[in-house]
Parts: C-alpha cells; sequence; structure tokens
C-alpha cells in the first residue's frame, strides 16, 4: 500500500465530508444530483473511449492499483543487491551471476544480467534494453493520459450541466415555481462542483502521481543498466556503485553508501 496515497485519499474525503455536512446541517443529499452524476461522470469517460484503443481503457483498473498499492524495489536494496553480485562478479567471474537469477525479482534486472552472463555484447544489451524502457515509457504516458483526460474534460462537462440546468431554469420562470427554479439552480450548480472535484480532487492527483512514479522507474532501470553494463566491463565494485550513485541526489547519497 502507498501509504502517501492513502494519507492523501483520507484526508481529501474527511476535508469534503465535513464541509458538506456543515453547510447542508446533514442533510448531504443536497449535494446529490443524477443529471450532474451523468453529465459529468459518464460524460468525461465517454470522451477517454474516443480518444483511447479499447487496450488501453481496460489497463485503468492498473493505472489506479499501481496508485495505490506501489511494489516497485527500493533504490537501497538495489544497489545493496547490484553492489553484491558485482563483488561475486569480479572476485568469481561473471558466470558465476548465473547462480544468483533465481534471487532476482526485478524482470528488467534479471533479463540484462542474463545477456551479460550468456557474453552478449555490450551495445546489444544497451539496445534492447533501451527498448524496452521506451516500450515502458508508453505504457505508463497512457495510464497518465487516462486521468490527464479525465481531468480537462470533467469540468467541461460539468460546465455543459450548468449551462443545462440554467436553461431549465430560465424555461421555468414563466410559472414562477421557487421549487422548480431552485432545482434547476441546484443541478447547475453541482454539475459545476462535480467537474471540479473530479479534476482536482481525483483525476490530477492519480495522473501525477502515475507520472512521478513512472519517473522513479525509469531512474531505477536506467541505474540497473549501468551497474549491468560496470559488471560486465569488469569494473571494480566500488566504480560499479559509484555509477549508480551517480543517480542519486547528493544529499542522500551518504546514507546509500553506507547501506551498499
Amino acid at each position: 500500500m502507498d501509504k502517501a496515497s492513502l494519507i492523501g485519499v483520507i484526508i481529501g474525503v474527511a476535508a469534503l465530508g465535513i464541509v458538506f455536512y456543515e453547510v447542508s446541517h446533514g442533510h448531504l443529499m443536497m449535494f446529490f444530483s443524477g443529471e450532474g452524476v451523468l453529465m459529468v461522470g459518464f460524460g468525461s469517460v465517454s470522451v477517454c473511449f474516443m480518444a483511447m484503443p479499447m487496450e488501453r481503457i481496460k489497463a485503468v483498473p492498473g493505472y489506479v492499483k499501481r496508485f495505490m498499492f506501489h511494489k516497485a524495489q527500493p533504490i537501497p536494496e538495489i544497489i545493496k543487491q547490484l553492489a553484491g553480485l558485482s563483488e561475486k562478479a569480479r572476485r568469481d567471474g561473471i558466470l558465476a551471476l548465473e547462480s544468483e537469477m533465481a534471487n532476482i525479482k526485478d524482470p528488467f534486472l534479471a533479463a540484462g544480467l542474463k545477456m551479460a552472463v550468456d557474453g552478449i555484447e555490450p551495445s546489444q544489451i544497451e539496445a534492447t534494453a533501451r527498448m524496452e524502457l521506451l516500450a515502458m515509457q508508453d505504457r505508463h504516458k497512457a495510464g497518465k493520459k487516462f486521468f490527464d483526460l479525465i481531468k480537462l474534460y470533467g469540468p467541461g462537462y460539468g460546465l455543459v450541466g450548468t449551462l443545462v440546468g440554467q436553461v431549465g431554469m430560465f424555461g421555468k420562470l414563466a410559472s414562477a415555481d421557487i421549487g422548480a427554479l431552485g432545482s434547476a439552480l441546484a443541478i447547475a450548480v453541482v454539475a459545476t462542483l462535480y467537474g471540479a472535484i473530479v479534476a482536482n480532487a481525483i483525476a490530477g492527483p492519480i495522473g501525477d502521481k502515475l507520472a512521478l512514479r513512472s519517473s522513479e522507474e525509469i531512474l531505477a532501470r536506467e541505474m540497473m543498466l549501468q551497474a549491468i553494463l560496470s559488471i560486465q566491463a569488469g569494473d571494480n565494485p566500488r566504480v560499479t556503485q559509484d555509477k549508480m550513485l551517480a543517480f542519486i541526489p547528493m544529499a542522500s547519497r551518504g546514507k546509500l553508501q553506507l547501506a551498499a
């Protein structure tokens, strides 16, 4: 479970719940509008279906899961693992790493080390790894794109709902029915509210978190690639570690060096 995501969701829901309760004096149903849900919710989703292929739409549950659950191996663990592999390769030869393959959980790292052990040219290892990184970036961009579309068009559909509600309100002016006018005005206001919440409290944060996770994963795998090439070249383990630490902010390197 991503603790930051969970804390953010709890704080956001609590803040909205308290405000809604205080404003409505406990009558929370005044904030519900079936027309608003239909316009903003289904309207925003319709845009995603129009803008993205079905294969990407089917992957949406995975994007949400990635937002709430982050299973990436921590950077200190990666550095410690690769430093140990570098020492073993330097001491016993790179073929000795074949026995360590079963202990490597990351498929990218396992595939790269397997190619190194098999004697594949460094240029070929790098080319293959970079193609995989490009494909991974494309998948991650698709996940962010879905939520960016919701963030972009949710408020727009909220505005459409507001205009529809206003048209309905103006159409009922002749009857001078205060109840009917109030109902139409509520639809108009609530639609805008839904659009703002969808964009700023749901889609926007999820998309930004996915983008951040993507950049972190790309950085980690780039670090893995440089370590693999260093191990294959027979570099001193200290050199391999320094190459990995080059991807880490200077302020964090001291702790990571101790961890490694």
